[in-house]
């Protein structure tokens, strides 16, 4: 597990920091992740509806596990306001041992 390969960033967009925040703290509660940071006004554009949109959001990113990711995954599309929740996950190549050992320990059941 030290080389991280277990481990993963997970990148979603809320469209309001009260929303962020809700997010960040039902997936943290629930031991879905061991952390999320949340960066608070970006600006998105992208293609929805055939249209451009242009809209403020925040940025979660989400440390979690390879084995909690389907279940973190499944609460946000619950639990989102957004029609198609952005979650793209990215794998954890390395990082220092003590960050990953409290990374698994605060995702652990």
């Amino acid at each position: 597990m030290k080389d991280g390969r277990a481990f993963r960033i997970v990148l979603s967009t809320a469209g309001s920091e009260e929303e962020g925040t809700l997010l960040a703290k039902s997936l943290v509660e629930r031991k879905l992740c061991a952390c999320v940071n949340m960066v608070p006004k970006i600006r998105s554009f992208y293609r929805w509806e055939g249209a451009v949109q242009d809209d403020a959001e925040v940025l979660l990113i989400i440390k979690t596990t390879q084995e909690k990711l389907q279940a973190l995954t499944d609460l946000l599309a619950e639990i989102h306001s957004y029609d198609v929740p952005e979650v793209l996950a990215i794998e954890v190549d390395q990082g220092s041992a003590s960050y990953l050992e409290w990374l698994a320990e605060s995702c652990a059941d």
